[in-house]
């Protein structure tokens, strides 16, 4: 592969350009939202654990994760629909949402943890009670199609979440040390993370040289881009875009890529941190196509703002949490990316 290489409302303030004020541990963004850090966990807190998408294979991988969690000197509780199947998504509708209102209900319950992504977070946006989620900040924790949740609670309830190993997917087997390390640090301390240590390279490589500060916004690219045109797409001003995605051809990032450029994001955004794309390219040697690199490049090493890629988070084992909301300095001419503050409160 050519260079660059990958690895195969409710704020009522989107228009206005917003200064960053601390108050009482919560951050004023704009007028009217609030950004909010949940408080860090503690030994023997309770996690509460959800299925919002698709039910694990093996219900085995949530007694391993389970067991896991608990080893680590942690209280757990599986959400009462946890381990039921409705086609590709685990439980109907009313069954996921339900476990997810039951978890950030419970005063006991001091984190949320997903057990995996695969497909069905979306179709629980509208039916969610975000003045809930709003009134009762938790840590929650996700990734891939746990994007869609994670953007309406920034969006329509001002919380940070995590994109951070799943139970069922990270925790049920042998655990990543460098994942492991970085996540538990993340969510258990308030001290800033500063700059980044990466477990392959200490700096990454760039399309575009330069320095840029903002806040994380992001996380898996088809199900970010999915979000367009609905109330539940985050404000993109003054933010700092990261992006990844797995088993997407060259052409399906091209069209997603192109929707966002002809949505205007681009021209909000301060800076942007490629992910790692894994499995996206074309398996037929017989077929005519652009690499990954060269569509990358199309559009991101087009765009006069700092960019790196190969960045360590997405469907790998050792990749690094993302807080979206987090204050994070981009440095793409040195390859580097700085947590600016605590991720917890």
């Amino acid at each position: 592969m050519q260079k660059p290489v990958f690895n195969a409302k409710n704020n009522g303030c989107a228009n206005f350009n917003v200064s960053l004020n601390c108050i009482n541990n919560r951050l004023i963004i704009g007028i009217f939202m609030i950004l909010q850090k949940p408080k860090k966990l503690n030994k023997k807190d309770t996690i509460g654990i959800i299925s919002p998408a698709s039910s694990p294979d093996e219900f085995s991988r949530v007694e391993k994760g389970v067991k896991y969690l608990e080893s680590l000197g942690y209280r757990v509780k599986v959400g009462t629909n946890v381990g039921k199947n409705h086609g590709y998504l685990a439980g109907t509708d009313n069954d996921r949402v339900d476990d997810l209102h039951a978890m950030f209900k419970d005063k006991d319950v001091k984190a949320i943890f997903t057990l995996r992504g695969g497909y069905g977070a979306f179709r629980l946006l509208d039916k969610i009670d975000y003045r809930l989620i709003k009134n009762n900040p938790k840590i929650f924790v996700g990734y891939s199609e746990i994007t869609s949740l994670q953007m309406a609670f920034f969006e329509k309830a001002g919380l940070m979440t995590y994109a951070g190993p799943m139970v069922a997917v990270d925790f049920y087997d042998e655990v990543s040390p460098y994942t492991n390390e970085h996540f538990w640090a993340t969510i258990t301390s308030n001290k800033k993370l500063g700059k980044l240590k990466f477990p392959e390279i200490q700096k990454l490589p760039n399309l575009q040289k330069g320095i840029a500060s903002g806040r994380l916004i992001g996380g898996n690219l088809a199900v970010f881009v999915a979000l367009l045109g609905t109330d539940y797409f985050p404000n993109l001003t003054g933010k700092i875009l990261m992006i990844e995605d797995v088993g997407e051809l060259p052409y399906r990032v091209d069209r997603m890529l192109n929707q966002l450029r002809l949505s205007g994001a681009f021209k909000k955004i301060k800076g942007v941190i490629l992910g790692r794309f894994v499995d996206c390219h074309e398996h037929d040697p017989n077929k005519k196509t652009l690499t990954l690199g060269e569509v990358i490049s199309d559009y991101i090493g087009s765009l006069k703002l700092p960019s790196i890629y190969t960045f360590p988070h997405g469907h790998i084992k050792d990749f690094v949490t993302i807080p979206f909301g987090l204050k994070v300095n981009l440095n793409a001419t040195k390859g580097t990316v700085e947590f600016t503050e605590g991720a917890v409160r």
